[in-house]
């Protein structure tokens, strides 16, 4: 089965001002803040509702999760954190097997991985991200801004071309309060 979909997601929210939260309530500056944690398990109702149906057509229920490995210059565990709720809902490993530097080789992976896939990863590596799935065709936003959480990218294979090309789309999450309903500008 070849990848039909591939959905990335920046990692929920990380302390700034606020410290970040262990699992068991620990502080901990790797981690999550407590709204992040709670847009981790609001997650699972964008991707995996009860009854099934995810709303709308641009998002799909993942078959494989990536989130970037623990490593030197990678000690972040918020996109691990992310998804962890989601991936253990539907009976999923997290692939952590590439670092968060490693966006090229993570792209093909997720090309490679089949079905629908969905990345958590740190913002200012999701563009090289895009770029490694679809090139400049079609455009995707040059940067993820600091300070957006509450959107997903998508890519959709089209399956008429012979050349796997992909169409891109945004979809805003709305999952918490505060969160925008305005896309990420291409270019």
């Amino acid at each position: 089965m070849s990848t039909i979909k591939i959905i990335i997601i920046r990692h929920a929210e990380k302390p700034d001002g606020d410290a970040g939260v262990a699992p068991d309530g620990s502080p901990d500056g790797e981690a999550l803040t407590v709204r992040g944690w709670q847009r981790s398990g609001a997650l699972l109702g964008l991707f995996a509702p009860a009854g099934g149906h995810v709303a709308g057509s641009l998002l799909a229920t993942p078959q494989v999760i990536f989130a970037p490995g623990i490593g030197h210059h990678s000690s972040s565990k918020r996109p691990q954190q992310t998804v962890t709720p989601l991936a253990e809902k539907l009976g999923l490993a997290i692939d952590t097997s590439h670092l968060k530097e490693d966006a090229a080789a993570l792209a093909q992976a997720a090309i490679g991985a089949g079905g629908v896939v969905l990345i958590a990863w740190e913002h200012e590596r999701i563009p090289d991200i895009a770029r490694g799935i679809a090139g400049d065709n079609p455009p995707t936003p040059q940067l993820w801004p600091d300070d957006r959480f509450d959107i997903v990218w998508i890519f959709d294979r089209n399956p008429i071309a012979a050349s796997g090309t992909w169409s891109f789309s945004q979809a805003p999450q709305l999952l918490l309060a505060g969160d925008r309903t305005e896309l990420i500008p291409l270019g």
